[in-house]
């Protein structure tokens, strides 16, 4: 039996896709890298650094196992497909346009197959390796790029599967079980059409594109059934769900329409809702987590903040301004009271931003009762509208990472100040999969209904439901406690 290995990069949607290529390749054995005949590489392309890692994780897979066939996809495969088609060992380059057609392409190469050779029509790799979805680049650009691609045209091996009509784009997950995955992602949303000034994920995914309600319940309910009992709903842009549907009489037409159908149609134990965009938790959804937050509904929210400065928000093309941003936290805290724990990511550096821009943003953060921050630093992505921006304003690396390191103090804060909260509370919690080395002090991984991580005394099987009272915090900020029926 053939082995695979997959390897994620990236946000929980772009595992979510992962997930589903290994939902889907269930005839082959799990292994790891240096003894898969196939290593499929699941990429995010959001950063310059994410970028890098995937690169080097190929040259390093290539290295260990040379035997192995290496086939990436993901948002760097669609960005830039000839870059990694000329990386040695990489047998295949799947796009995320062609998303859906990467578990085929896999088994045709684990039999052996010659992807040059004849193959089915759905499977014949696109002529056109340039990306027709970025956005025109200066004269300037244009040579410099002319120039790289014929370089790299000159050493590609590896098919590539990519165009900018995204039709192969959604893959639909194999029946979500619990097993290698506690709290599973159904991932429900594909694609973005916001277009914020520093993204790229709108030419790496394409536009937005809805899961069926059907679909979704369907899936739900099997997982329910199954013995699953957390199940992480997710998406590009997740709270645009829907809008792409036909509308069809009695189905929902709205996120949040979809949510309550998945709570009153369906036995799901506890659903939880990734990332969200902050003008997109509208009253039905607010409503939503005060009625079930706590029970079935996490009361968890993460909505992307990237900055607290005005300015900075406008040059960023964001659809919100610090005080609407507010404006929901302070709702969403209203809805699930106290114990909700709110995050948010933050990118420092972006093209322009002076002291007093990151002061806003200091304060901003501040004011607002997060739970955790996801800090970044601005990486300027090509063919975006940032990219030039970055060449004429950039700030410079150093100022970047003193602004990180002072947000990073404020955020490891903002964690312990919340989180400490909790010790002596008696919170509902889920087991996860202990790693050893914390299975052999005779501890149990475990994650809290509100987001917060829990080390538990005794051994507890993974998928169970347990009460626990919170005793301590570890240096890691990791809260402690044992077991409280």
């Amino acid at each position: 039996m053939a082995g695979v290995h997959i390897e994620h990069f990236g946000c929980r949607a772009a595992r979510a896709d992962g997930e589903a290529i290994a939902g889907l390749l269930r005839t082959f054995t799990e292994r790891q890298p240096l003894a898969s005949d196939v290593v499929v590489v699941n990429t995010c392309s959001v950063t310059a650094e994410a970028d890098r890692a995937a690169r080097a994780f190929i040259r390093r897979a290539h290295r260990r196992n040379p035997e192995a066939k290496i086939v990436v996809t993901g948002c760097y495969a669609q960005r830039a497909p000839e870059e990694l088609a000329g990386m040695a060992g990489v047998a295949a380059v799947v796009g995320n346009s062609h998303k859906a057609l990467a578990p085929e392409i896999i088994f045709h190469l684990s039999r052996g197959a010659d992807l040059t050779a004849p193959l089915p029509p759905a499977l014949v790799p696109v002529e056109s390796l340039l990306s027709s979805s970025a956005p025109s680049a200066t004269p300037v650009q244009a040579r410099v790029q002319a120039r790289t691609q014929a370089r790299i045209q000159a050493r590609i091996q590896a098919p590539i599967w990519v165009d900018d009509r995204f039709a192969h784009s959604f893959l639909e997950e194999a029946q979500l079980a619990p097993g290698a995955q506690t709290r599973p992602n159904l991932k429900v949303q594909e694609g973005c059409g916001n277009r914020c000034t520093f993204c790229v994920i709108p030419f790496t995914r394409g536009p937005s594109k809805s899961l069926p309600t059907a679909s979704v319940l369907r899936q739900v309910e099997a997982f329910a059934a199954g013995g699953g009992k957390e199940l992480v709903l997710s998406g590009i842009n997740l709270g645009r769900w829907g809008r792409d549907l036909r509308p069809e009489p009695g189905a929902p037409a709205t996120f949040a329409a979809l949510i309550r159908a998945i709570l009153e149609q369906t036995a799901l134990s506890r659903l939880r809702l990734s990332s969200i965009e902050p003008m997109d938790w509208d009253d039905e959804s607010i409503a939503l987590m005060r009625e079930y937050g706590g029970r079935r509904l996490a009361r968890h929210a993460h909505l992307p903040l990237q900055s607290g400065s005005d300015a900075v928000l406008r040059r960023m093309h964001r659809r919100y301004r610090p005080w609407h941003y507010a404006e929901k936290a302070a709702l969403l805290t209203r809805a699930a009271g106290p114990d909700l724990t709110l995050g948010a990511d933050v990118m420092v550096g972006f093209p322009g931003e002076t002291d007093r821009e990151f002061e806003e943003t200091l304060a901003f953060v501040r004011s607002l009762p997060f739970g955790y921050l996801h800090l970044f630093p601005f990486s300027p992505r090509p063919g975006t509208r940032a990219w030039p921006l970055h060449s004429a304003s950039p700030v410079p690396p150093h100022a970047i990472e003193e602004r990180i390191a002072i947000l990073r103090t404020l955020a490891a804060e903002k964690t312990r100040a919340h989180r400490a909260c909790f010790i002596g509370s008696r919170l509902p919690t889920i087991t996860l999969h202990t790693p050893a080395s914390l299975a052999a002090q005779g501890r149990t991984a475990a994650l809290t209904e509100n987001f917060l991580p829990i080390e538990l005394e005794g051994r507890l099987p993974a998928n169970q439901f347990v009460h626990v009272r919170a005793t301590g915090l570890s240096p890691e900020l990791v809260l402690l406690g044992s077991e409280n029926p």
